[in-house]
């Protein structure tokens, strides 16, 4: 996977503990999916593993991950991609 998001200046801005747990996530995913549905899991399995270590993301911070893993997707599965997590949003608590 494509470390350049390391450089971004709003992962500067996160915590250690934040910045250790994107960098591993992003060593286990050696590429970005290539669809939608292998977005939305990745980022299911993520969100798990994010929760058992006690953290947790701003939207922007979720926003720099998931535009991270749609870097190789073709523009329709982008679409795709934000079609599910537009209503995945719908269905979070407030």
């Amino acid at each position: 996977m494509d470390l350049s998001f390391m450089n971004n200046p709003l992962f500067q801005t996160i915590s250690p503990e934040k910045q250790a747990f994107l960098k591993n996530f992003a060593m286990q995913t050696p590429q970005s999916p290539e669809n939608a549905n292998s977005l939305a899991s990745q980022l299911s399995t993520a969100a798990m593993d994010a929760k058992q270590q006690g953290l947790s993301f701003s939207d922007a911070e979720t926003t720099m991950l998931i535009n991270i893993l749609k870097q190789n997707m073709s523009p329709e599965e982008q679409q795709k991609a934000d079609r599910i997590i537009a209503l995945a949003k719908t269905f979070r608590p407030h």
